[in-house]
């Protein structure tokens, strides 16, 4: 990690080896991060963003010919209809294979242009610019892209690392509170799997952790990328290391789907990890403390830890069609203890079903 006082640069190593920059006004690096190779460029944006997007073009309209893409935010986005759109104005421009796609928007709108670029012509660049919190420590970094089916989330993808990520806090400052708690879901997974520096910050005063203008905010949040980069440096394709990355999210995204996406995905991921340390508490893993210390640290962030009881045959039938199941076998991160993550392969159903009812509502 290198940093000066408005900018940090992070490696993300391996074979296409890349830079996550984070600072304020650091968008204005976005052509530079292009580079002169491209001669168009696709901006996939939501609606909510159009306004922004426009400025872009225009800001960039001197080096490139550029195209904008207005698609359908959050999870209703991630879908191949919309994949298909962007085909389509791609196909329509005579896009090649040195132009570019930019992703600016949350998570899923980078986790959409990231698959749209990854599959047209066999993969095209693209630089990633999150506007969420839960973007820039999470799905904007590490070259996972994907779309839903109806059959559950992210079941369709590719990995297609991006030229750069650019992380501009200035975006952040008209984002709404409980989206940029949401997005604390995935910083609270990082302090748990390797930084305990990220709960203890949390812990000593959550309103100051959670406001983008101080230096606990920026901090927390290098710290999450920087524990995502130095996984994803080793393990691009989650053949090993990687799936420590999922913890909570076996259960997560099955509450995900259960919800027909209408939960944010760190709502359903604060409750994916809740279950999780009830796992590894449950199965003699895991030390009390840091079991009860997951509840009380998503409780500071008004973030859920309960989900009905009534529903699990229906998160268990989902997490049987997850991805991250191997051979009929579910696999699930759970923690030895404060950043010990570890996969527990195959548990028996009872005690799942006994940590289910731990966190039973």
């Amino acid at each position: 990690m290198t940093a000066d006082e408005t900018r940090t640069s992070i490696r993300v190593g391996g074979e296409s080896g890349y830079d996550v920059v984070i600072g304020r006004g650091v968008l204005a690096e976005l052509g530079d991060a292009l580079g002169s190779e491209p001669a168009k460029v696709l901006i996939v944006h939501p609606a909510t963003l159009g306004a922004r997007a426009a400025e872009l073009l225009e800001e960039l309209s001197g080096r490139y010919e550029v195209l904008l893409a207005e698609v359908p935010d959050a999870e209703a986005g991630k879908r191949i209809e919309v994949a298909a759109f962007c085909w389509q104005v791609l196909g329509q421009a005579d896009f090649t294979r040195t132009d570019a796609v930019i992703g600016f928007g949350g998570g899923a709108i980078t986790d959409l242009a990231g698959f749209v670029a990854a599959t047209w012509l066999r993969g095209v660049r693209v630089v990633q610019v999150p506007t969420t919190v839960l973007g820039m420590v999470d799905a904007a970094v590490g070259g996972k892209t994907g779309i839903n089916t109806n059959e559950g989330k992210n079941l369709v993808g590719a990995f297609h690392a991006p030229a750069a990520v650019i992380c501009d806090l200035d975006v952040l400052d008209t984002l709404p509170k409980n989206e940029i708690l949401a997005g604390f879901a995935e910083i609270v997974k990082a302090g748990f799997i390797r930084y305990p520096e990220i709960l203890d910050i949390i812990e000593a005063d959550p309103e100051v952790a959670t406001d983008p203008a101080t230096p606990e905010f920026r901090r927390v949040v290098e710290l999450a990328i920087q524990m995502k980069a130095d996984v994803v440096s080793e393990d691009f394709t989650e053949q090993g290391l990687r799936e420590i990355l999922n913890y909570g999210h076996t259960l997560g995204h099955a509450v995900e789907h259960a919800e027909r996406y209408q939960w944010r995905h760190g709502a359903a991921v604060a409750v994916g990890m809740a279950f999780a340390a009830e796992l590894g508490r449950l199965s003699g893993r895991l030390p009390d403390e840091v079991a009860d210390r997951h509840r009380r640290v998503l409780d500071l962030l008004s973030l859920p830890t309960s989900y009905p009881a009534g529903r699990w045959n229906t998160l268990l039938a989902t997490m049987q069609r997850d991805k991250k199941a191997r051979a009929g076998q579910l696999r699930f991160i759970v923690l030895d203890d404060l950043a010990k993550p570890t996969v527990m392969l195959a548990p028996d159903q009872s005690l799942l079903f006994a940590a289910y009812q731990e966190i039973a509502s």
